[in-house]
């Protein structure tokens, strides 16, 4: 852990997305960019929820290969467990602030009910809901198919904006659709080159036709 797991950390404000403010018992903890926030196998004693930049989770299979399993921007929670261990790694992407809380007080709250009890709740449906998103993703699309789709999911959870500043790195993208680098590359350029995207640096990417984007997802 970064921090000394006996400490006891002040109030602060917990404000999901959609949701106004609630009293969360955290502390805010700012993490470097590639520095790990907590390892799998760790004891799951904190929840946490991004505020400001990028985190990556992630897991590395038998054969030494990793497999991202999401990504957490501003917003988002992430190290929510069923069990006491961690199931699997987090790392930032980027510079990040993230709002570490203890898990036993969030179990203290959300047996009170209220409020608490509904965000949990619906952090962990949304959690469910993007995890299948993602089997479906690895199962049953073709490489254009899955870049596409993390394209469109970046652009949504971003605003719709269509012109992404991409936090993550092509071997980031590569390791979270199941494909290679070369691959992920290779579909970029192709993308680019049939006028649905533009490329203008190497991580930033336009939607040029997200209409066309989105038929082929779909």
């Amino acid at each position: 852990m970064p921090f000394d797991a006996q400490f006891v950390p002040p109030p602060a404000t917990f404000e999901p997305v959609g949701a106004g403010p609630s009293p969360f018992p955290g502390v805010q903890i700012r993490y470097a960019r590639e520095e790990e926030i907590f390892g799998e196998g760790e004891p799951a004693d904190y929840v946490y929820k991004v505020l400001s930049g990028g985190v990556r989770t992630y897991r590395i299979l038998r054969d030494g290969r990793r497999q991202i399993d999401e990504f957490h921007f501003a917003g988002g929670c992430f190290g929510i467990e069923a069990g006491a261990e961690h199931r699997a790694s987090a790392e930032a992407i980027t510079d990040a602030t993230v709002l570490v809380a203890r898990r036993i007080s969030l179990s203290d709250l959300s047996n009170q009910g209220g409020e608490i009890a509904r965000q949990l709740l619906q952090l962990t449906v949304a959690g469910l809901q993007r995890t299948q998103d993602h089997v479906v993703l690895l199962g049953r699309k073709s490489a254009c198919e899955r870049v596409a789709s993390l394209l469109l999911d970046l652009d949504e959870r971003a605003g719709g904006p269509r012109t992404l500043d991409v936090p993550m790195s092509r071997q980031d993208m590569a390791d979270y659709l199941g494909l290679t680098i070369e691959t992920v590359s290779r579909t970029l350029t192709q993308l680019q080159a049939d006028g649905l995207i533009q490329i203008p640096a190497s991580r930033r990417i336009v939607l040029s036709d997200r209409a066309a984007l989105t038929d082929m997802v779909e």
